[in-house]
């Protein structure tokens, strides 16, 4: 019995399929099927349920699931240590960010990061973030970046950034006449919204219920979706408006673009973006170069705690 055989069981166990795991374990799905089944020889036992699809593990093969689970931790536990102690910043750094972070921070740090420290190997899981938190409490990733608050016990939290929202607003909206915007602008039933899930959708509708509630009875959302590159191409194609997160101006030429990007009257509505991760010993090292080079990069308007509305 091996770590890699058991990191081939869990992956199996996530993903419900032997390819996709295998794809995420970065082998061949050959090597991950051959490697599961010298195991459940060795073992006498079967782990998963070949006939069914998804795959799913048998009544023993979730128990020794659970085992691995707890091995693997404690394996990882072991490296973390030992990293403390090295000099060099060196090994694998699973990183989940939620999609309205992800596009808009990655660019402005990445290359700097791996200039810096070219023995770590990065690895980013795009993902929202409920699925986010489960991925972390399984000891999947080592850190996420989110932007809402975390009630967990075990799991670390520190702030990075305060983010303000921007209102994209298309030509012809009447909101296009105002220089500045106002939260009392808002209205839910006039607002491109991203999928349930996505806490930056539940921050907008926040903000629409906090000072507009009457408008919240018969919202008549007619589109939604999970990305907010899709939203903007609406609000270009003058349909509209969207909230955008603050560093997603970084990518739209004002002077070219089709629609307008509006900023907020104080209060400025902003959310809090911070990082989580859920063990004392894990990568700390790593996770302080990590902070150090995205606050390298972020506005120093955007590090002041005491302005504008918070919206969590």
């Amino acid at each position: 019995m091996t770590l890699t055989q058991l990191s081939y069981v869990v992956a199996v166990d996530r993903y419900r399929h032997f390819a996709t795991a295998a794809e995420k374990s970065y082998v061949t799905q050959p090597t991950l099927s051959m490697q599961i089944h010298k195991l459940e020889d060795e073992l006498g036992v079967t782990i998963f349920d070949r006939s069914r699809s998804p795959v799913i593990p048998t009544e023993i093969g979730e128990k020794i699931i659970e085992e691995a689970k707890k091995m693997l931790k404690q394996a990882k536990h072991i490296e973390d240590l030992a990293s403390l102690q090295e000099d060099e910043l060196r090994g694998t750094f699973r990183i989940g960010i939620i999609p309205t972070v992800a596009p808009y921070l990655l660019p402005l740090f990445l290359r700097s990061f791996r200039q810096k420290y070219p023995d770590v190997r990065l690895i980013f899981e795009e993902v929202v973030t409920d699925k986010l938190l489960e991925l972390l409490d399984q000891d999947y990733l080592d850190i996420g970046v989110i932007a809402t608050p975390v009630d967990r016990g075990n799991i670390f939290e520190e702030d990075l950034y305060y983010e303000p929202f921007l209102g994209y607003v298309s030509e012809d909206h009447p909101l296009a006449k105002k220089d500045r915007l106002t939260v009392d602008d808002l209205e839910v039933s006039n607002l491109w919204l991203l999928n349930e899930g996505h806490c930056f959708r539940d921050q907008t509708v926040q903000l629409c219920k906090k000072f507009r509630k009457d408008k919240l009875e018969d919202p008549k959302i007619e589109f939604e979706s999970g990305n907010l590159e899709t939203l903007k191409q609406l609000v270009e194609q003058n349909f509209g408006m969207t909230l955008l997160p603050y560093l997603a101006k970084n990518q739209i030429n004002e002077r070219c673009a089709q629609a307008h990007l509006r900023y907020f009257d104080d209060p400025v509505p902003r959310r809090k973006v911070r990082v989580v991760y859920g063990r004392e010993y894990l990568k700390k090292n790593i996770i302080e170069a990590f902070k150090k080079e995205v606050l390298s990069v972020i506005p120093e308007e955007l590090k002041k705690a005491d302005e504008g509305l918070l919206v969590e």
